[in-house]
């Protein structure tokens, strides 16, 4: 039987079993039950009508959050030669080709997005297995596959975020800090799923948003309903 920790049982006591909440209630009670001694990351569930086990029901795309989620991007490009320069002078932190994948399979990832040009996919196919895993691996239909580096890298200086269905069919999205004022955070999370309703397969039928849930990194889940205006 998992025991989980006083503080942990006692924000989640606190909370009506069964219970939704509106979008700003929901924010109000996790940053209220946030009670580790660290910023705690705020993290949205959300459980989607899709079947995860068709290609063509895979939910991928990106966002970019109208406020910071303090959250440090590190750049790493897969590129040679003149797109390498390009790379470099547009921001990148971290551009190679082989002296990369050789880093990366000495267990080297200190990096939070990757890009490649099309011509070294095949180079970056070695290290798949393992950048594939953490949502690392450059991809076409994110735009991380490109020669046309430097806008791109903009976008993730921005802080353009990433985001895909796991297994089960449910997607996790980190969408602000804990000390995030609440306004701020709500705006997060709209923009989130402004992006994540923009991107549902044609396959996919009837309610797609099917069960949102939040929850600060230390802190129980609040199951969220009703409209985000």
């Amino acid at each position: 039987m998992i025991k989980h920790a006083k503080k942990y049982t006692k924000a989640h006591d606190s909370l009506k079993r069964g219970q939704t909440y509106t979008f700003q209630e929901g924010i109000t009670l996790v940053k209220e039950r946030a009670y580790a001694k660290f910023d705690e990351s705020i993290d949205v569930n959300v459980l989607l009508g899709i079947d995860p086990t068709k290609g063509e029901q895979i939910v991928r795309g990106s966002v970019t959050l109208p406020n910071s989620i303090g959250k440090k991007v590190v750049i790493a490009v897969f590129a040679k030669g003149e797109y390498a320069d390009k790379a470099r002078e547009a921001g990148a932190d971290y551009v190679g080709a082989e002296d990369l994948i050789e880093k990366i399979n000495a267990g080297w990832m200190d990096f939070t997005n990757a890009l490649a040009t099309p011509d070294l996919m095949g180079m970056v196919g070695k290290v798949a297995k393992i950048l594939g895993p953490k949502g690392l691996l450059p991809n076409k239909k994110l735009g991380t596959v490109t020669f046309d580096l430097a806008p791109v890298i903009a976008e993730l200086k921005q802080g353009r975020l990433f985001f895909k269905n796991d297994k089960s069919g449910s997607v996790n999205f980190t969408f602000g800090k804990v000390s995030l004022p609440a306004d701020k955070l709500k705006e997060n999370i709209a923009s989130f799923l402004k992006a994540l309703a923009a991107v549902k397969p044609s396959a996919a039928k009837g309610v797609f948003l099917k069960k949102i849930t939040i929850s600060s990194t230390m802190g129980p889940g609040i199951q969220i309903s009703g409209d985000i205006a």
